[in-house]
């Protein structure tokens, strides 16, 4: 007669091989863990800037601003907004503000420049970033820079001056890390709604300051930026005027109407007896307003010629 194994062989013979691995495992995991105890080169990854779903709140944050590194690590920028930035290491001796304002036609400012390790004291440049393709800039969502030096590196972003800056702090080969990828990537995640937080408030407070002869221009407070016409619409009758502020702290912006000019930084038409046609305030700095006076009913819709790709755009309906 043919013996059958007992019932229970087959679970216990389960149970036994699980027990190896449990032994087993660990110990080539640890070899592996031993070999790089967490030291080896690495590449880490930073965010530039940060929005809302619908673009209108524009992050002026790199997240995290500060980053802990070590010799021969890599860092990774990724554009993390439609809004443009660049992260540019300046040269020893050279000031932010010499580049302030960026102009968009120089290809220093606006290209990559440098190469791909850090000398610690050259010009690099990343070139315009952002996620979207209609910014009138070629889009360039990632830059890498690998630092071989120690030192701590601060860097900016050209669009946005000295309002928006981090740091690459880089130690010696072998130093412990005071953070994963994962504790800087939450970090990042919190910061993110408090800008979100932040651009909202001040949306809400410009809207206090918005009627029909008074447009805000976008506001913004150095962490967040509204990207918005506060009112968009506004209705008038024939002679009257609508003033244009910008009321914020950095973000330069235009109000455009009729066909937008090739170059948008120069005033064009009279702003004094509007009736149609082409009118451009040229660049509105924070704290500047511009006052348009319109002779013709009729509809006229305009634009922030920086940021009508994210929706910056309103109408001023002229009424007899």
């Amino acid at each position: 007669m043919t013996a059958h194994p007992k019932p229970l062989l087959l679970p216990r013979l389960r149970a036994l091989l699980v027990l190896l691995l449990a032994l087993v495992l660990p110990v080539a995991l640890s070899g592996t863990a031993a070999a790089d105890s967490g030291k080896s080169a690495r590449t880490w990854t930073v965010q530039v800037g940060s929005e809302s779903s619908d673009q209108a709140i524009q992050g002026m944050s790199f997240l995290p601003r500060n980053i802990y590194i070590n010799a021969g690590d890599k860092v990774t920028w990724e554009a993390n907004a439609a809004e443009i930035h660049t992260v540019t290491f300046l040269a020893a001796g050279q000031t932010i503000e010499s580049t302030q304002p960026l102009d968009p036609f120089n290809p220093l400012y606006v290209s990559a420049q440098g190469g791909a390790s850090y000398d610690g004291h050259s010009y690099y440049n990343s070139g315009v970033m952002t996620n979207v393709s209609d910014s009138g800039f070629p889009e360039i969502d990632s830059y890498t820079l690998k630092f071989p030096d120690t030192g701590d590196f601060t860097y900016y972003c050209l669009v946005h001056g000295a309002a928006m800056k981090g740091t690459v702090h880089v130690r010696d080969k072998g130093t412990d890390y005071p953070y994963t990828q994962e504790q800087y990537n939450n970090r990042a995640a919190r910061a993110e709604r408090a800008i979100l937080r932040d651009g909202y408030e001040q949306w809400s407070e410009a809207r206090d300051q918005a009627d029909d002869h008074t447009v805000i221009t976008g506001t913004d407070d150095g962490v967040a930026t509204v990207m918005r016409f506060i009112e968009p619409k506004v209705v008038i009758h024939v002679g009257e005027s609508v003033s244009f502020v910008n009321n914020g702290m950095g973000e330069p912006h235009t109000v455009t109407f009729g066909d937008e000019p090739a170059n948008p930084f120069p005033p064009l038409g009279d702003p004094t007896n509007y009736t149609g046609g082409q009118l451009n305030s040229g660049i509105l700095p924070p704290g500047v307003t511009f006052t348009v006076t319109f002779n013709k009913a009729g509809d006229y819709d305009y634009i922030c010629a920086l940021h009508d790709y994210i929706g910056m755009k309103g109408t001023v309906v002229v009424e007899d």
